[in-house]
């Protein structure tokens, strides 16, 4: 493995390393205004910024001591000209980088490696696992959800550069490479305005389009070559789900015609790629008894997708019924001709149906528990004392619902959308068949009440409960709601008529856990710790009833929202935790970054359908940990729990976070259409505020507090306790744990204190610097203790190499944010009304822009 790492080092070094040098050179030659000297005076600035903060310069030190030692400027006008340009030129050299990386994707990269399919099928024959895994792969599949969440910087327009500049390096293009770099130069960054849900949408159907649909027909082509028992028509075992227009929890700008339009894109959108993929065959079967066919397919897909007001009667199985015929047909009358690229598309159709991705529906609990209130106050639906009895009895009136409400007694719009949603369900599904939109999902579900009130909501907006094919998701995301997880699906397992209606959904049970709110919650440790014992105590109470439980991961891009080495995690839950699907949303950056070309969804869908099956071939009872183990975490959560309560509670925690970061500029970048805090309060709270405005400013302020904080206290506290060996035994045998300590190393490796060293002495905010930077050294210290090495991920050397030469690349960038954020605070500390203020935060907020898309997954 080490000489694997090393090759693979020498590659990235050799293909992403020194092309960056050289092609960062082409910058300073395109023909705009001025750009040669803002290429060389951003390295000038780079070193003085590593000077600077070597020598403990504060940024503002390091900003103004730049502009009088390598510039003439005097007036504030042309230096903020000049950050600009900085800034501008420095967003450019990160899509370069980004290119350059998804260029050498597949060298640096074992594409059948450790981890892929090829491996897997080895490992099968090798331990004779054959009639294992066929029975796995009888309900074993994964389902990426992508999500709307606002982590992904990048206007479509820029994101089609990076895919075309992608391709030119890796032909190595220089011509191409050249024009393209030329097109970034005039590419606006900036939305001037925040995107619709239906503009969200737009965006991630281009992935779906370009990526998901190549790369899972790559995959189940391979799949069924080399292991054609893993995949079935009725488990195809690849599935794509979809938020945008259907998420409305604190998005009030989702309203029942977005999600009819959503769901409509995506039936058009995969109907086209049929219709383009059946051209493409048109072209190679010319031959008697399949052109025929082929031809009248591709009228009917014409008239769905071009003909107005055409009337459909199109299905998935008549298009796999045509396509099938002429597979046999080019089998037993033409040798077999061709009959690959038909089975490619049969394999597209398979998993992709008439809908794409499924799109879920969701809503806050406490959305739905106002508008039962208010029907059970204008209506005779629901008991006239409804309001004043006990949950128990609120449930066994809400079953028994049999009359239908009109939206219209609602005069709160949401509330109208919500029971106005439920309705138009109904059409999506006879539209894009009922797999297209099937599942509501619940935010805040905090008891049985908050699934019931839904599924109360479903039969007032006409659905009878024979008929609801629906699954009903809760979502559980504090520290307290994981807690009392299973307690809440056991009353509802016990209620006869959601026990019938699991029935009717074949006894499946999908649990949505939200790894971003348990972070902020409770902390890194606690939160991924909640969720394991969760699982495992959700998957006990299922079993117990006859439940197949599923769980949906909520995780987003960095380690300290679910992200980070997300398939180890899948690999390493042993068999106390329900494994039959892995579900998990893909948000943001972690789409472009993980997802963002062919090839590496290829790789990391590969990975995650590789755990997901070796976890149960392979790992018997080995991967379980054992009481003493799990007694273990309990108190290293716990005392890290303590650690990051006794931060959040200091009196001025978000005070401090709204200071030093950008937090308050979160919601002028204008990257997504949902507001950065729950609620219409003016003054923000914690419990408002969102879990990627809140990680996003920690990584932002290079001091990722959610990716370690309270690690190092637990540590310490262990080995004090004379406890050190057991936590040591831990690492070295416990996938999970040792996943969860790499993950930690990541959030640590992209943090940089320096730049903020000057709050360590500030009157009011220095004790919580110091405190998160003493917590800081102290986790890499036990870190270094514990793995044996002297750097951070130094097992994952490619990945390690990657965060350097990224978070180098925007050094600059968090210098002038940081500049700006002083700037724009001492202006409203002196009460001075300058007419550069504004200018001012929008420099902030553009900073913003590079530097996350810089980091990959830090929001």
């Amino acid at each position: 493995m080490a000489g694997l790492s090393t090759a693979a080092l020498t590659q990235f070094q050799n293909l992403v390393g020194r092309k960056f040098q050289l092609y960062n050179s082409l910058f300073t030659s395109l023909p705009f205004h001025r750009i040669e000297k803002t290429g060389i005076l951003l390295s000038l600035l780079l070193s003085y910024c590593e000077e600077g903060y070597a020598n403990k310069q504060s940024p503002s030190q390091i900003i103004d001591g730049f502009f009088s030692k390598h510039t003439s400027f005097s007036r504030e006008e042309e230096k903020m000209d000049l950050l600009f340009r900085f800034v501008q030129y420095a967003e450019r050299q990160v899509v370069l980088f980004d290119a350059l990386e998804d260029a050498a994707f597949t060298t640096v990269n074992d594409m059948n490696g450790p981890g892929t399919l090829k491996s897997l099928q080895s490992e099968v024959i090798q331990f004779g696992k054959e009639k294992e895994l066929k029975d796995k792969a009888e309900t074993f599949n994964i389902r990426l959800v992508l999500t709307a969440h606002p982590t992904q910087f990048y206007p479509g327009a820029v994101l089609g550069i990076i895919h075309d500049l992608t391709r030119a390096i890796a032909e190595n293009n220089i011509n191409q490479i050249n024009m393209y770099l030329q097109q970034l130069g005039k590419t606006p960054f900036f939305k001037q305005q925040k995107p619709t849900p239906f503009d969200e949408a737009v965006s991630l159907i281009w992935y779906l389009e370009n990526v998901f649909y190549p790369a899972a027909g790559r995959i189940i082509a391979n799949i069924k070559t080399n292991m054609p028992e893993v995949v079935s028509i009725s488990n195809p075992i690849i599935r794509m789900g979809f938020w945008p227009g259907g998420d409305r929890d604190g998005n009030p700008f989702v309203k029942v015609d977005t999600t009819q339009k959503v769901a409509g894109a995506l039936r058009e959108s995969i109907l086209k790629s049929y219709y383009l993929d059946v051209r493409r065959l048109k072209r190679r079967l010319t031959f008697k008894g399949v052109d025929m066919p082929l031809q009248q397919l591709e009228v009917k897909l014409y008239n769905n997708l071009f003909v107005p007001g055409h009337i459909s009667d199109l299905t998935k199985e008549d298009i796999l019924a045509t396509l099938n015929a002429i597979r046999e047909t080019l089998i037993y009358q033409h040798s077999g001709l061709f009959v690959e690229l038909v089975e490619n598309l049969i394999n597209k159709v398979e998993v992709f149906g008439l809908y794409f991705a499924s799109l879920d529906l969701r809503q806050d609990s406490s959305v739905h528990t106002k508008i039962v209130e208010t029907i059970a106050a204008k209506t005779s639906i629901l008991p006239s004392n409804y309001g004043s009895l006990s949950s128990v009895e609120k449930i066994k009136a809400l079953v028994k619902v049999s009359e239908t409400a009109d939206p219209e007694l609602l005069t709160d719009e949401v509330h109208k959308d919500t029971l106005c949603v439920m309705k138009a369900l109904r059409q999506i599904q006879a539209a894009n068949g009922v797999e297209g939109c099937d599942r509501y999902i619940i935010s805040q579900c905090n008891s049985a009440l908050s699934a019931i009130e839904v599924y109360g909501l479903f039969l007032m907006s006409g659905w009878k409960p024979e008929e609801l094919n629906v699954d009903i998701v809760p979502l559980f995301e504090t520290i307290d709601d994981l807690e009392h997880a299973a307690a809440i699906m056991e009353e509802l397992y016990t209620l006869p008529q959601y026990r019938e209606h699991l029935e009717r959904r074949k006894n499946k049970q999908t649990i949505m856990l939200g790894f971003s709110d348990g972070t902020k919650d409770g902390g890194y440790l606690m939160a991924n710790w909640s969720i394991y014992k969760a699982k495992e105590e959700l998957t006990a109470i299922s079993r117990q009833y006859g439940i197949n439980v599923v769980f949906f991961d909520g995780r987003g891009g960095p380690p300290a929202r679910g992200g980070g080495k997300t398939h180890k995690f899948y690999a390493s839950l042993g068999k106390n935790i329900a494994n039959e699907e892995i579900q998990l949303t893909i948000q943001g950056q972690t789409v472009s970054s993980n997802f963002g070309t062919i090839d590496s969804a290829q790789f990391n869908i590969e990975q995650l359908i590789n755990a997901g099956i070796s976890n149960d071939l392979f790992a018997s009872q080995k991967l379980a940990l054992k009481d003493a183990e799990k007694e273990l975490i309990q108190q290293l959560s716990e005392i890290s729990l303590d650690a990051y309560m006794e931060l959040k509670n200091h009196p001025y925690f978000l005070e401090y976070l709204g200071h030093a970061s950008p937090l308050r500029f979160y919601a002028e970048t204008n990257i997504g259409s949902r507001p950065a805090k729950r609620g219409g309060a003016g003054k923000l709270s914690l419990k408002d505020l969102r879990a990627i405005p809140f990680v996003g400013a920690w990584s932002q302020l290079k001091q990722n507090v959610t990716g370690y904080f309270g690690v190092g206290t637990a540590f310490e506290k262990m080995e004090k306790a004379g406890r050190w060996e057991e936590v040591k035994h831990l690492y070295d045998h416990s996938t999970f744990f040792k996943t969860l300590i790499g993950n930690c190393e990541m959030s640590m490796k992209k943090s940089f204190f320096p730049m903020t060293t000057f709050l360590s002495k500030h009157p009011l905010y220095g004790e919580i610097w110091n405190k998160i930077y003493d917590e800081y050294e102290l986790t890499k210290k036990y870190i270094f203790k514990l793995t044996g090495k002297n750097e951070l991920m130094a097992d994952y050397p490619v990945e390690q190499l990657s965060v350097q030469m990224r978070e180098r690349i925007v050094l600059p960038l968090v210098t002038i944010q940081q500049y700006a954020i002083t700037k724009v605070r001492e202006m409203e500390e002196a009460m001075l009304q300058s007419p550069y203020k504004k200018t001012y935060e929008k420099l902030v907020m553009r900073c913003s822009f590079g530097i996350i898309n810089a980091g990959r997954n830090s929001a």
